[in-house]
């Protein structure tokens, strides 16, 4: 359970955060501080359990025959990650108190930090792979919400809006990649497909399997050609920048490339996908952060070098290259995040971070500028520094690729450590020279607690350069082995290896590098020139706005073409749609075993003969009166539930009785707002020959379309294997779901998930409907009475005005209908009580309470309903949903899958033993929800009925208006 705890805990404090009020700054940091203590301590909790090599987990069945359950996971490898995610989270949110202004609103701030540590941990832990890409998808939308977090800059849109779009790409390619992994292997958890590296390699699909989880790992890890969003990024407040771009979302890219090292690597295709794009990065993402004047810029782009060589380790696919890029991803995360803080210090006191216009800021800040010039140390690869260490490792495992015959990969490593020291060298002139004497800001050292942050990362720079064995040995050790296993190399850290080539490439790095910066320094004049190289303009920022563009105006010319705001064309496409999918997916069909001539009935064909007709002539009167088409449609639909009767479906028919009755209510009150039907006889128009040319076509693709779609089906149904899903169900209904009626049983218990995403959308769309209808003021010319349509109204009521007429005929039904309604009220009841063994059910009884209530709203008026009746259909949802979401939640509490169905027996003192599943009181569930959306959808379309008629009369000048009281 620590490991679920572990998870939820910066989830539930994410919530908090964003409910405190906008003043409490300290609050919000001591939230966040102590929510990361807590996991810190959690995981010094677990350590001694995964010392060893054991992995921890924690597991809940969710779909065991899909292999998707959640699973928890923690080795050597999710803890040292869980440990950078939560100690520097602690740190950045302590820097963030004294960082963000109080005119920031500082509870979204934490509560998106929160979140996003949340999502960090579920991608490092997750033991199922479906799950880490949930997670890691999710760690792109909430890192779109911290780059974006102060919205009203563009700059900070548009990067937040790239960076959601390429990461978010990626892990839909990922997704794909992991569903080929699962296929191949059999299973989506992560200890199995661990242990079948061999099978995967060998497998056809490796390749493309390889590509897809490649392409989101480098897109999130910012690696060529998908680095150009991280730069953009950089708009974001610096303690994000400090989080997300040193220790957590551009480190889930390399982690995922480490946790599948096992089973991807070893391969050419790995080597020259991986560390191609590997020193493609850290080449040009070296050589580009020497040109950027914005300190941020240039610590972007250095972090884009410094994850291209952890890249690029990752693809020579040696064990002691995996311990390098374990190793210099420690360090990276140490020395990057106090870089990043220190440049959000020199903002924070100067008021720019422009580096054309800072210099001499020792002066000013001789405490911060001293820790940032260790840092930058660190950073460069300085002896007695951590980055020296994983920095000789790296020159150590370049050398040893190539031989004593290829140098090429020695070469890169010494240009990127070369471009390293000059960028570092540039990022600490800012504190040498003359104080800059027109600062927007006069400089000086910042609190002491935002310092700490600084310090603390700095001291651990400083003590794992010094003492490596004692400080990160061992750690590092248990992360390596629970990747590498039994192949596992022995190595040492320690600051002096003797002289050997590493130690001479190291030294002409730094060498080489500060001649570079001195060159470009004198002669280029990188502290005045506006415009940066050739190389840095091809970013690949342009490329992307230039493919977003082009989609923008593709969507547009689709829309243009295939979008229209009229029904009837929409249908044809949707038609056309089926006919040609049909011809593409067309193959020689199974001989159709027609039924026999004997088995014919005349009744059943004179019933269709009926359906049939009364189809047709409501296509022909829908020209002249549309209350008889709307009952011959009726007529239809009653034939359609005569035949599911005859085919020994009675829920089906009661269900699709039902569902007629109410769809000809909500279509009776839609009636008053469609205009006058005027036919072109009444006017005296000829029907132009290209309209009969159009109806022809619609109705011949109509009926090839649904034969087309009938012969389908119907060649589906019948060829079926003989123990098809039916059966399944027929044999377990009762046993299994206690129930004989096997259409409930499968609803609410087979399929209580699926029937729970149903109402879900139920509701979703019936408050839609409800929020569109209370500001939807129809026109007066729809509302009116046709002159052509006079002829219907009886002579008596038409000499009468009409609210006068109507309220007669309603006084009458009103009175009749208060003796029906109380039976419907027991037919709810009756058939609700029955579902789970008989026809009825949840659905069937919502829809029966709904009618009854409608009806009444029909007859005899809205106010009069109103007035004794209390109606809530808003609250009717919710209950609903919860209620049902209630009863899955009991069974996954109780350790079983979510709404897993059980059945008490009570012995009741008169009526005896007694069953009770607990799919009872989620088919309650399901009747609330459906009571609830039927109502308010109804129910909102006769208060416009109402507002529609009185209109001309009374216009409404507030579209609140529209909403009852009672039901808003």
């Amino acid at each position: 359970m620590q490991l679920l705890t572990l998870i939820l805990l910066p989830f539930a404090g994410s919530v908090v955060a964003a409910c405190m009020p906008a003043q409490a700054r300290n609050r919000e940091a001591v939230l966040a501080c102590v929510i990361t203590l807590l996991g810190l301590v959690m995981l010094y909790n677990v350590y001694p359990e995964i010392r060893d090599g054991d992995a921890v987990r924690f597991e809940v069945e969710w779909l065991p025959a899909y292999g998707l359950d959640f699973v928890l996971r923690m080795d050597g490898l999710a803890w040292m990650f869980s440990i950078l995610i939560l100690l520097i989270g602690f740190l950045v949110a302590l820097y963030a108190r004294y960082y963000m202004s109080s005119e920031d609103p500082v509870p979204r701030f934490f509560a998106f930090l929160l979140a996003f540590m949340g999502a960090m941990l579920g991608v490092v832990l997750s033991g199922n792979l479906i799950q880490l890409v949930v997670f890691w998808e999710l760690t792109s939308l909430t890192s779109f919400l911290l780059i974006g977090y102060w919205h009203h800059r563009i700059d900070a849109r548009r990067g937040a809006r790239m960076a959601l779009t390429v990461t978010a790409t990626g892990g839909l390619c990922l997704l794909a990649g992991v569903l080929i992994l699962g296929h191949i292997v059999g299973s989506y958890d992560l200890d199995i497909v661990l242990d079948a590296g061999d099978k995967i390699r060998a497998h056809s699909w490796y390749v493309p399997a390889l590509v897809l989880v490649a392409i989101g790992a480098l897109t999130k890890s910012a690696q060529f050609p998908f680095h150009f969003w991280l730069p953009h990024a950089m708009a974001a407040p610096t303690p994000v920048s400090a989080y997300l771009h040193s220790a957590t979302m551009v480190k889930a890219g390399v982690f995922l490339l480490m946790r599948l090292w096992p089973v991807l690597s070893g391969s050419p295709e790995w080597f020259w996908i991986i560390g191609g794009a590997g020193v493609c990065t850290m080449l040009l993402g070296s050589f580009a952060a020497i040109f950027q004047h914005d300190l941020k810029g240039l610590l972007a782009y250095s972090t884009i070098s410094h994850l291209g060589l952890i890249t690029v380790l990752l693809g020579i696919a040696t064990p002691m290259a995996l311990v390098a890029a374990v190793f210099h991803t420690l360090n990276h995360a140490t020395f990057k995040a106090s870089l990043f803080m220190a440049a959000g210090i020199i903002d924070h006191e100067t008021g720019t971070r422009d580096m054309r216009r800072l210099r001499g800021l020792y002066r000013a800040l001789p405490f911060t500028g001293t820790l940032a010039i260790v840092a930058s140390g660190a950073m460069a690869g300085v002896p007695l520094l951590n980055g020296f260490l994983s920095k000789e490792m790296f020159f150590t495992q370049t050398a040893l690729v190539g031989g004593t015959e290829d140098w090429s990969m020695s070469v890169a490593a010494v240009a990127m450590g070369m471009f390293s020291v000059a960028y570092s060298l540039r990022f600490i002139s800012v504190f040498y020279g003359r104080l800059a004497p027109d600062l927007p800001k006069i400089p000086h050292e910042p609190p002491r607690w935002m310092r700490f942050p600084v310090e603390f990362l700095v001291l651990l720079c400083l003590l794992v350069g010094i003492f490596p064995g004692v400080t990160v040995g061992p750690r590092l050790e248990m992360a390596v082995r629970s990747v590498l296993g039994e192949k596992t190399p022995e190595f040492s850290l320690a600051i002096w290896h003797g002289f050997n080539l590493p130690l001479v490439l190291s030294i002409g790095a730094l060498i080489f590098g500060i001649i570079f910066y001195i060159v470009l320094r004198k002669y280029y004049a990188l502290a005045a020139r506006d415009e940066t190289p050739v190389l840095n303009r091809f970013n690949g920022g342009q490329a992307y706005e230039n493919v977003m563009t082009r989609l923008r105006l593709s969507a547009a010319w689709l829309a243009r073409w295939l979008g229209t705001t009229r029904l009837q064309p929409q249908l044809l496409l949707i038609m056309l749609s089926f006919v040609c999918l049909i011809l593409l997916l067309a193959r020689p069909l199974p001989a159709i075993d027609m039924p026999a001539i004997g088995s014919f009935d005349p009744m059943f064909a004179l019933m269709w003969a009926i359906g049939c007709i009364c189809a047709v002539a409501a296509a022909w009167q829908a020209k002249y009166h549309r209350l008889a088409s709307l009952i011959l449609v009726g007529g239809t639909g009653v034939v359609t539930s005569l035949t599911f009767l005859w085919l020994s479906a009675p829920d089906l028919a009661l269900t699709q009785l039902m569902v007629e009755t109410v769809t000809t209510v909500l279509i009776l009150l839609g009636l008053r707002w469609l205009p006058p039907r005027i036919t072109p006889r009444e006017l005296n128009i000829t029907v132009p020959k290209k309209v009969w040319l159009r109806r022809s076509r619609d109705m011949l693709f109509a009926v090839f379309g649904g034969l087309g779609i009938a012969t389908v089906s119907y060649v589906i149904l019948t060829k079926a294997p003989t123990e098809n899903l039916g059966d399944f169900f027929l044999l377990r209904a009762l046993p299994e779901g206690g129930g004989s009626n096997v259409v409930n049983v499968l609803l609410v218990d087979f399929r209580g998930f699926d029937t729970m995403g149903e109402i879900t959308v139920l509701s979703i769309v019936a408050v839609t409907v409800y929020a569109l209808l209370r500001r939807f003021r129809p026109a007066p010319e729809s509302i009116a009475i046709p002159v052509q349509q006079a002829d219907d109204i009886d002579p008596a009521v038409r000499q009468l005005p009409a609210e006068q007429a109507a309220s007669g005929y309603l006084m009458v039904a009103g009175v009749y209908l208060k003796f029906l309604l109380p039976f419907m009220y027991l037919a709810t009841v009756y058939f609700f009580l029955r579902g789970h063994n008989l026809p009825g059910g949840g659905f069937v009884a919502g829809l029966i309470f709904s009618v009854a209530i409608i009806v009444q709203y029909m007859l005899a008026g809205t106010m009069w309903v109103e007035a004794r009746v209390t109606l809530r259909p808003h609250r009717w949802i919710a209950y609903g949903l919860l209620i049902a979401c209630l009863t899955g939640a009991g069974a996954f509490l109780l350790g079983y899958p979510f709404l897993t169905s059980h059945t008490a027996h009570f012995h009741l003192p008169v009526l005896g033993e007694m069953h009770l599943p607990s799919a009872f009181f989620f088919d309650l569930g399901v009747f609330v929800a459906v009571v609830g959306t039927t109502m308010l959808i109804l129910v909102a379309l006769a208060h416009q009925s109402v507002r529609s008629h009185r209109l001309p009369q009374q216009p409404i000048s507030d579209p609140r208006q529209l909403s009852s009281r009672r039901i808003s």
